[in-house]
């Protein structure tokens, strides 16, 4: 499958960064945490692999599209 870009839905403030690159990650863990409107929304991952780039970090402000993070699926 290659690489996969995990991406933000909506414009929103980076909260936390749950991953680093080199971590195993498995379909349903937590790579960011958002804020939108004074809510919190988890980013999980959709996919089984390892991280291989993390785009932002804690205090960034992403747009609706933005790639967070990008994971090697070989």
């Amino acid at each position: 499958m290659g690489h996969v870009h995990v991406l933000s839905e909506l414009v929103a403030n980076v909260l936390n960064v749950s991953v680093g690159v080199g971590d195993t990650v498995s379909v349903g863990d937590e790579i960011v945490l958002e804020e939108s409107m004074k809510m919190e929304i988890p980013v999980l991952s959709e996919v089984d692999g390892t991280v291989v780039e993390v785009k932002v970090e804690p205090g960034d402000v992403v747009q609706e599209g933005e790639i967070l993070a990008v994971i090697d699926t070989r």
